[in-house]
């Protein structure tokens, strides 16, 4: 029976990926834990993006499943086979990373197909394959051109292909659009999505851009410290992050101090609902979205440092009448002047909270 994605992001392509599941899996280097006993279930035609800052564990959790790391415990599943066994080229999995690293003595065309001329692909064959893939990420133009010859984004596009090429049951995708310029970086991420999707293919996607990573997951992870701190579709980190670090690392936050009483967070006359775990009654740092804040004509008293035209909206950074400064976000038909004294009053939104001072 084929299956199909019914993710709103995803189209109706017949699923051909693999499931890939990290059972408990630990990894060490010389003593640092980089790995702690970490459990992922990536769905067949599901794109998962690994989030969280440097020295997380995130390129090591890709880095495992790729083979390129052995592990020091638990298992790690393909279509349900444990692969701690089997070398990375006998795993049926295309790896991008953000390096390039093409050939340059060979073609584009040459770079593309070189994967299959290992696997003994016949001639004929290997050329048509190749074809098709430079042609899936539009570069068949550019088929006889060398690395020196491309930018950086088209040499992206050529390592792309060169993993989609062989068809693999699994990508994995390690930082590869970092080392591009702001544009290529939304155009190729969209592309990649586009790809993935027609295709089919199970994808982990490392990177530590969240913008990047919410644009293109059916599911993010946000690692910390080794664990996965929390994972669920972009809109669910965004909206209710089960602990402070999420709503902090996932989106924009205000930080303002506040009090829980009662498990309530109470902020400037505000009673706010607490999201995550419980917590002990206290002062307590209060995380606020923008957009969960307005200009309003009573309220907290503020006066405009700046104001910021981003398109669609306005985000305007306001000092509170406790020196506090806060970004809010609105309507670009209103533009705030610097040193104009406004109101700020919150919206009631739930918000994550961190303890006054806290250990960590």
């Amino acid at each position: 029976m084929t299956t199909t994605l019914t993710d709103s992001r995803a189209t109706s392509a017949p699923v051909t990926g693999a499931t890939v599941q990290l059972s408990a899996v630990v990894k060490a280097f010389a003593g640092h834990t980089a790995l702690n006993s970490i459990d992922l279930n990536v769905a067949p035609g599901e794109l998962v993006a690994l989030l969280g800052p440097s020295g997380c564990g995130k390129t090591t959790a890709l880095r495992s499943i790729s083979g390129l790391e052995s592990i020091d415990g638990g298992r790690i599943l393909i279509d349900d086979e444990d692969v701690a066994d089997i070398p990375t080229n006998k795993r049926d999995i295309g790896m991008v990373f953000q390096a390039y690293s093409l050939f340059p003595h060979m073609s584009v065309l040459e770079n593309v197909e070189f994967g299959l001329k290992m696997r003994k692909v016949p001639a004929a064959r290997r050329r048509e394959r190749a074809l098709e893939t430079l042609d899936m990420v539009g570069l068949t133009k550019h088929r006889d051109r060398f690395a020196h010859q491309l930018s950086g984004g088209q040499q992206q596009r050529v390592a792309l292909a060169r993993a989609l090429v062989t068809r693999p049951r699994v990508l994995l995708l390690d930082e590869p659009l970092s080392a591009l310029d702001a544009k290529v970086r939304v155009q190729l991420r969209e592309e990649i999505r586009r790809i993935q999707t027609e295709l089919g293919i199970t994808t982990v996607f490392v990177t530590h851009d969240q913008e990047e990573a919410l644009a293109v997951a059916d599911r993010v992870a946000v690692m910390r410290d080794g664990r996965i701190e929390q994972i669920g579709t972009p809109e669910e980190l965004y909206a209710t992050p089960s602990s402070a670090f999420v709503a902090d690392f996932v989106g924009l936050s205000n930080r303002m101090p506040a009090d829980l009483i009662d498990g309530t967070v109470m902020l400037h006359g505000w009673r706010l609902n607490l999201l995550g775990d419980p917590m002990p009654d206290g002062p307590v740092v209060a995380l606020v979205r923008p957009e969960d804040m307005v200009l309003a004509t009573d309220g907290i008293a503020g006066v405009v440092i700046a104001s910021s035209f981003l398109g669609s909206l306005r985000r305007t950074r306001v000092r509170l009448s406790d020196s506090t400064v806060v970004a809010v976000q609105h309507e670009v038909e209103r533009h705030p002047l610097p040193g104009e004294s406004v109101s700020v009053r919150l919206k009631g939104a739930p918000v994550s909270a961190l303890p006054l001072n806290p250990t960590k």
